[in-house]
């Protein structure tokens, strides 16, 4: 099936740039996002605009740009989230909700999943995956539920887990609707070496003050730990929500796709993606994008404003950036190589709606220069309902890019065809 397709537009600079809409947001169009382009806290108000979410209409599919051809992989999964390709290329899918994982299996001439198999049920809203060792043949599958990390005895080719799930970690702060509440995905990853494993936790509040909050203890941060779960301590701090996790493959630096805080306003505070510094410290609760003081804490903690890492990605403020993939495939043509997919959920806080998208960070040498492409978006229609949400992104064996979205319950694939 053929997309519609737009023209590659040059990087955009501005505050229509900046701070668009799903309007002004589409294949080819480039954003860059500055601190300095930051309005005051309050500029407009905070709102509550949650989706309209509406089956997807007869013949809707995702938009890309030309040369890149979109097609349903697989469709029929219960809100399938994040998505990660095992060593043999099977494809596990990430149903949260309903506390399962899923193996899809094939393509070939057809580009559709051919299997789909259950390969472990009753999980705790489990949310990353990751196969271990790193290198060579996996012999684990690692799990993180919102309150543990778990691993299942792994070969190459395997739909079904093999036996009882084992516990690895269970000091990992719990969330979600029926957990306390709180932000509840926990991706995980190993380093290049395959000697740290880590896990990614979300603030419990939006920003309440961790002095007098401890509940807040060990969250809005990245946990580190051995993979047998010996040696856990914090790697880095003051994420809000760290959704997603991926380590880059050419440098062996950690990166995170990040949910900032929410209720200063439509343009307040950006999402981000960034590399994560050991010890490092991004701001949250009393600071955001550097030195910026939220109003909310004013006075609190000065001798940590100039802490403050200043994120390498700014994204729209409620993108709603969820998993990040690094681009290791050979298809696609060779500007892609070593760029970030990201998948951005869509915003629920702002007036006018935003991301609903996949999106690819520019990356040069290792380091990203700040600046991001819509690559994927058609999912909101023109009366601002929403029949698609973007959760997962992941690079097939051959090379495609895949996308999970959680409202159609659908697993996209992205091909290169350079028509």
């Amino acid at each position: 099936m053929k997309m519609l397709i737009f023209a590659v537009a040059l990087p955009l600079a501005g505050q229509m740039a900046t701070f668009g809409d799903y309007k002004s947001e589409r294949p080819g169009v480039w954003h860059k996002i500055r601190p300095a382009d930051l309005p005051a806290p309050y500029a407009t108000k905070a709102v509550d605009n949650g989706p309209r979410e509406v089956a997807r209409p007869a013949g809707a599919l995702p938009q890309v740009k030309a040369g890149f051809e979109v097609t349903m992989y697989a469709a029929g999964l219960n809100g399938p989230r994040l998505t990660r390709v095992a060593p043999n290329g099977d494809v596990f899918v990430v149903e949260s909700e309903a506390g399962n994982i899923r193996v899809l299996r094939g393509g070939g001439a057809t580009g559709r999943a051919e299997t789909v198999a259950t390969y472990a049920t009753g999980l705790s809203q489990p949310f990353g995956i990751a196969f271990y060792p790193v290198t060579g043949k996996a012999e684990w599958l690692y799990v993180a539920n919102t309150d543990s990390v778990v691993r299942f005895a792994y070969r190459d080719g395997d739909l079904k887990a093999r036996g009882a799930a084992q516990l690895i970690l269970n000091q990992v702060p719990s969330g979600g609707r029926l957990r306390g509440g709180g932000h509840w995905t926990r991706d995980i990853a190993f380093s290049k070496d395959g000697k740290r494993m880590f896990v990614s936790v979300g603030s419990l509040s939006n920003v309440d003050d961790t002095d007098n909050n401890p509940a807040e203890n060990d969250r809005a941060a990245i946990l580190v730990a051995a993979p047998d779960g010996s040696q856990r301590r914090v790697f880095a701090k003051g994420i809000r929500n760290p959704v997603g996790l991926a380590v880059d493959p050419a440098t062996g630096l950690l990166w995170t796709s990040v949910n900032e805080r929410d209720g200063l306003g439509d343009n307040l505070v950006p999402d981000y993606i960034t590399h994560v510094e050991e010890g490092g410290f991004y701001g949250w609760p009393w600071f955001y994008m550097g030195g910026n003081q939220d109003p909310r804490h004013k006075g609190k903690h000065p001798e940590l404003q100039k802490k403050v890492i200043v994120p390498d990605v700014l994204l729209q403020p409620h993108h709603a950036s969820l998993q990040l993939t690094f681009y290791d495939g050979k298809q696609f043509p060779a500007e892609y190589a070593g760029q970030i997919f990201a998948a951005q959920h869509g915003s629920w806080n702002r007036s006018m709606r935003t991301g609903y998208s996949v999106v690819r960070v520019q990356v040069r040498d290792g380091k990203a220069t700040g600046a991001y492409e819509d690559f994927m978006t058609g999912f909101v229609l023109p009366d601002g309902n929403v029949w698609g949400r973007p959760v997962g992104v992941a690079v097939s064996q051959d090379g495609a890019l895949l996308v999970s979205d959680d409202v159609s319950g659908t697993i996209w694939r992205v091909s290169y065809t350079g028509r």
